[in-house]
């Protein structure tokens, strides 16, 4: 009589699926977290678009008095960025919420060491970045904002070396 645990009786991998390798399962389990802000972020956008646009137009007039720093921060830029986001609030929900479904997609086929993932991944996570451009302009870029392109860029290339892995 053989002495088999539940554990051996449970596992069904036949031994020829290759592990995931640990960096990669470190970049799809960021991008997890990414996606619930991204999913989160997205949606409140979208329901405090109005609310962001009044504090803006308030803010305006109490910046006679604020450093030169701050007004160039809350200049007219700014002012004309949170109209165009109230005005295009669904369209941006829309490209926000299909491009973080993508990413998690793409992450997700990526555990399975599928090649499909990476490119899904990749449109996941530019498409709302495109489509911010097109509705908003490239003035979501200026000041603090060109933050926004770091960890994409950081992340397509730590993900674009873990595609030696990716056999499906």
């Amino acid at each position: 009589m053989t002495n088999t645990s539940s554990a051996d009786m449970l596992n069904f991998d036949d031994g020829n699926k290759p592990a995931l390798p640990g960096a990669l399962n470190v970049l799809t389990i960021l991008t997890f977290i990414g996606c619930a802000l991204g999913f989160g972020g997205s949606i409140w956008n979208y329901v405090r678009a109005e609310k962001a646009y009044k504090d803006i137009q308030e803010a305006q007039s109490k910046m006679e008095d604020a450093p030169a720093w701050a007004k160039k921060l809350m200049g007219p830029e700014m002012l004309e960025m949170a109209r165009k986001s109230l005005e295009n609030k669904l369209p941006m929900l829309v490209l926000g919420l299909l491009g973080t479904g993508l990413c998690l997609y793409g992450a997700m086929e990526m555990r399975k060491l599928k090649k499909q993932g990476f490119p899904l991944w990749v449109a996941g996570e530019f498409l709302p970045i495109i489509g911010g451009v097109i509705f908003l302009g490239t003035g979501m870029f200026s000041g603090f904002a060109i933050f926004s392109l770091v960890f994409p860029l950081i992340f397509l290339a730590l993900y674009a070396m873990q595609r030696k892995h990716l056999i499906h």
